[in-house]
């Protein structure tokens, strides 16, 4: 028989174990969620994509062309515990035609080496999956180009799915991201730094399921800021994008001033704390998200003894989440690792506006009460009301509007050396000298260059040059630094 020219590729996806054992209201909910938020995900890859749900799987059809596109979307969206890669082949009906169709298709893959079929059966046939395994197994075995079978350590394994009169030769398994669909757990609202914890504690609840809004105190800086929302735009883009999250931005270096004013010294870093939480309740209560989220792990610094974020605790009456509370610091880092946000974590620029001398471990519940009566809530009022609140996917044409840093977009119009900043080996061609330094070692290299040269930061969006830009300004006065913003 002649086999069919492939043309596209089946993904089958295989649910988050705890969906299915959840009752029968609660997995159609959670089914028909993550049923809608692939089909929001692909749809925006390609129109041509077909995405049909069943009872314990949902099956992916897409041109052969953005494969690889639609396989990252789904390894990176909550709710999947495993897809399964395979070749469709439709209006099959004999074992003659599934050995001949295996066989074409899979004769190169068991080279040399000992294979194994496998094979699952749904529908009415007049033959049994072991009928399926042994044809197809004896047909390969008798072209001699395998080692043999080998039915307990094969090297290769065929898996094959007969549904009705459809077969699937199943060519590739990846393990999922696993958790619940995003937006069948509620909303949270993640107080964010930009460091390993905040971007790990976030990223755990959005594969959670929980729609996860981000709220920044800036204590002072541009570029801060510009970062926090980069690496929030990084996470949404990556894990949550089936759903519009808000990136809210405070204005906290008032209160910051207050707090020097009112508190004392040992107190300023649980007090700093508590005012956030405080803020983070009132914006929450406006947004009508029930729980709070933060990065801290117990005993990490001074502030996250158990007696202080007792006491931090306090200050609200907001559920608070802290998923890394019993995680050590090389297991955090180990998750940013994995997901994409250690980079940014080691890069971002810090602005500490409270440092405690000598911070209380082992805080009073009677000295924070008399600490929190001397601190003027006025101040965090008017903090509040002056936030700025935004869509996280409105991020890039936000950083380019609070950016300060000069843009050039002609490179004829004066002597620059651009560095391309992106992450991997790609380096952009220009007609300048263009050199790579990701933006990770751009602190460490930039000052072995020339100083008396301009240059130029390159980046895809330049929300990571405006940022790297400005703070190598504020931090080190580098006033030889522009963006550069190809048109």
């Amino acid at each position: 028989m002649e086999i069919p020219e492939i043309k596209t590729q089946k993904f089958i996806v295989k649910f988050f174990p705890e969906i299915m054992i959840k009752g029968p209201s609660a997995k159609r909910q959670m089914v028909g969620q993550l049923y809608n938020n692939i089909v929001k995900l692909l749809t925006r890859i390609s129109e041509d994509i077909n995405v049909k749900k069943f009872f314990d799987k949902i099956e992916v059809v897409c041109p052969i062309e953005v494969v690889s596109e639609v396989r990252i979307k789904l390894l990176e969206t909550p709710g999947i515990e495993q897809v399964l890669e395979a070749l469709q082949f439709d209006k099959i009906n004999t074992l003659d035609e599934i050995k001949t169709i295996v066989n074409e298709t899979m004769a190169k893959e068991i080279e040399g080496k000992s294979f194994v079929i496998r094979a699952k059966r749904t529908g009415t046939h007049d033959f049994k999956s072991t009928n399926i395994e042994q044809t197809v197994g004896g047909y390969m075995l008798s072209k001699k180009t395998s080692k043999g079978v080998d039915l307990h350590n094969p090297e290769v394994t065929i898996n094959l799915e007969l549904v009705h009169n459809q077969l699937n030769i199943i060519t590739c398994k990846h393990k999922g991201l696993a958790g619940f669909p995003l937006g069948t757990q509620g909303s949270i609202l993640s107080l964010m730094s930009g460091g390993f914890d905040s971007t790990v504690a976030s990223y755990l609840t959005m594969k959670r399921g929980m729609k996860t809004h981000f709220i920044f105190f800036n204590l002072g800086g541009v570029a801060h800021e510009i970062g926090v929302k980069q690496v929030a735009l990084y996470l949404w883009s990556k894990f949550g994008s089936s759903h519009r999250v808000s990136f809210i931005s405070v204005p906290f270096d008032d209160v910051v001033t207050e707090i020097f004013r009112s508190t004392h010294e040992t107190y300023m870093g649980v007090t700093l704390k508590r005012l956030m939480l405080k803020a983070s309740e009132k914006i929450a209560d406006e947004m009508g998200i029930d729980a709070l989220l933060t990065g801290e792990s117990v005993a990490q610094v001074s502030s996250q003894t158990l007696r202080n974020l007792a006491l931090i605790d306090q200050s609200t009456n907001k559920l608070i989440l802290r998923p890394l509370a019993t995680m050590n610091k090389p297991d955090i880092i180990d998750i940013a690792h994995k997901i994409g946000t250690k980079h940014f974590a080691e890069a971002m620029p810090e602005y500490c506006g409270v440092i405690s001398k000598n911070p209380v471990v082992h805080g009073s519940y009677e000295r924070m009460e008399k600490e929190a009566k001397a601190f003027d809530y006025s101040v965090l009022d008017t903090a509040v009301q002056n936030a700025q609140k935004i869509y996280v996917d409105e991020i890039v044409n936000d950083v380019k509007d609070i950016g300060t840093m000069e843009e050039v977009n002609d490179l004829s119009s004066g002597n620059y050396t651009v560095i391309d900043i992106r992450q991997g080996d790609a380096c952009i061609e220009t007609s300048v000298e263009t050199i790579k330094i990701p933006f990770y070692n751009l602190k460490k290299e930039f000052k072995k260059l020339p100083q008396d040269k301009e240059y130029l930061f390159y980046c895809d969006k330049g929300i990571l040059s405006q940022l790297h830009a400005q703070y190598l300004k504020d931090a080190e006065g580098r006033q030889n630094i522009k963006v550069y913003r190809p048109l």
